[in-house]
C-alpha cells in the first residue's frame, strides 16, 4: 500500500505517463500547481474549445461530460456533484485545475478502472452512527441513531447473501467511540468501512438530498473550511488510501442518486474520526435531513430505508468489480436506465405517504 504522502503524486504520474507523449504544462499560484483544463480537456478526449456561459463550463464527448462553475469548488462529472479541494481559478484567458484534483477527483471519476493498487474486497464493515445516549438527529419519526441501525442490519442482510463477511461496529442501541469504529475495519484484511449517517440543519429548514464523504487529501482544506490550516498539512492514517476512498463514494453515491430520486449535495471530503482513522477504503453517508418534512418522510418508511441498503449494497458491489476486475462501476444514469424514473417517483411517493402514515399513527 502506498504512503499517504506518495499515493496521490503517483497516481497523478500514471495519468500522465500512461500517454508517454503527453505533456502536463503546470503553473505555480498560491503554493501549489495547477494544470489548464485545456489540457485536462485533450487528455481526456474533449473538444479543445473552452466557451464558458457566465461563471459555468462544460466539457462534453461521447463517454463522458464535466461541468465546471468558474471560481468554485464545484464541479459535475457525469451528471453527479463533486467537491474539489480547491477553486478551479479563472483569470482573463486561464482556466486552471489543481494538479491535486486531478489526481484526486478528475483522474478517478473518469477513467476509475486505471488507478493502480485497489485491493480487492472480502470484508464489510457497516457502521451504524450514533447510538446509546448519542441519539443524533431526531424528527417526529424517529431518530438518526435508530434509523441508520436499520438501514446497515438490512444492507447486511444483503451483502450476506452476495458472498461478503460483514461486520458491525454496533447491532444494538448503544454508544461505541469514534476511534474504535474504524478499528474493526482496519483488522480485517482486505475490508471496506460504510458508515451511515442521516442529516440535520438548524440553519435551513429546506434542506434535503443525500451526500458523502471520503477522506480529505492531505494539504487541501476540508470541503466544509474554506482556508487550509496546520492541520490540514498532517498526514492521516485515512490519507494512505484517499483515493479508493474516494472512488468507493463514488461507485456507492451514482448507485444511491441513480436507484433513488432525491437530491444530490455532492461527493464532498472531510475528515471525520471514522473515516480519517481508517487503514482502509472509507466513506461515511449522509442519507437526507431529518429537520426537514420531506427528507423525514422518507426516512420513516421502512421501505424506503430498504431501498437505500440495497442501493448502498449495489454501489459496494460496483466497488469490488472495478477493485478486482477493473469494470467501470455504473453512473447514476446507467441506474435510471435500468430503473425509469417513473418507477423511482411512483416508489418514492408511496414510501413518503407509508412516512406520513406512520408520523400520524406517532402523534395520535
Amino acid at each position: 500500500m502506498q504512503s499517504g504522502k506518495t499515493f496521490p503524486l503517483l497516481l497523478a504520474l500514471a495519468c500522465a505517463l500512461h500517454a508517454e507523449e503527453f505533456k502536463w504544462k503546470t503553473e505555480r499560484l498560491d503554493g501549489r500547481d495547477y494544470v489548464p483544463l485545456a489540457q485536462l480537456a485533450q487528455f481526456y478526449g474533449f473538444p479543445a474549445e473552452l466557451y464558458p456561459v457566465k461563471n459555468l463550463l462544460t466539457l462534453d464527448s461521447d463517454s463522458a461530460q464535466i461541468q465546471v462553475t468558474l471560481n468554485s469548488r464545484e464541479v459535475e462529472i457525469n451528471g453527479v456533484k463533486h467537491w474539489l479541494a480547491f477553486p478551479v481559478y479563472a483569470s482573463g484567458d486561464k482556466i486552471l485545475v489543481a494538479r491535486l484534483d486531478l489526481a484526486n477527483t478528475f483522474e478517478p471519476a473518469l477513467r476509475p478502472q486505471l488507478v493502480p493498487g485497489l485491493r480487492p474486497v472480502k470484508a464489510v464493515v457497516l457502521d451504524a452512527g450514533h447510538g446509546g445516549t448519542d441519539r443524533g438527529a431526531v424528527s417526529r419519526l424517529g431518530c438518526e441513531k435508530n434509523f441508520a441501525l436499520d438501514v446497515c442490519l438490512r444492507a447486511r442482510k444483503l451483502l450476506w447473501a452476495r458472498g461478503y463477511e460483514v461486520k458491525m461496529t454496533r447491532t444494538t442501541d448503544v454508544l461505541i467511540p469514534l476511534e474504535e469504529r474504524p478499528k474493526v475495519a482496519n483488522n480485517i484484511p482486505d475490508s471496506i468501512f460504510v458508515s451511515v449517517h442521516f442529516n440535520a440543519s438548524s440553519e435551513n429548514g429546506q434542506a434535503t438530498g443525500f451526500e458523502i464523504f471520503s477522506i480529505t487529501p492531505r494539504g487541501a482544506p476540508s470541503t466544509s473550511d474554506d482556508e487550509l490550516t496546520l492541520r490540514d498539512v498532517r498526514n492521516e492514517p485515512g490519507n494512505a488510501v484517499d483515493v479508493p476512498s474516494r472512488l468507493l463514494a463514488m461507485s456507492v453515491y451514482h448507485s444511491i442518486l441513480g436507484n433513488i430520486p432525491e437530491g444530490d449535495r455532492g461527493i464532498k471530503n472531510a475528515r471525520f474520526a471514522v473515516i480519517r482513522l481508517a487503514t482502509v477504503p472509507a466513506i461515511l453517508i449522509e442519507g437526507g435531513f431529518l429537520s426537514t418534512r420531506s427528507d423525514s418522510s422518507l426516512v420513516g418508511s421502512a421501505a424506503w430505508r430498504s431501498k437505500l441498503a440495497e442501493a448502498i449494497v449495489e454501489g459496494i458491489d460496483g466497488y469490488k468489480e472495478l477493485a478486482e476486475r477493473k469494470i467501470r462501476p455504473r453512473l447514476a444514469a446507467d441506474y435510471r436506465r435500468i430503473v425509469p424514473s417513473s418507477v423511482m417517483l411512483r416508489e418514492l411517493s408511496d414510501a413518503s405517504k407509508t412516512g406520513e402514515q406512520a408520523r400520524d399513527r406517532k402523534s395520535n
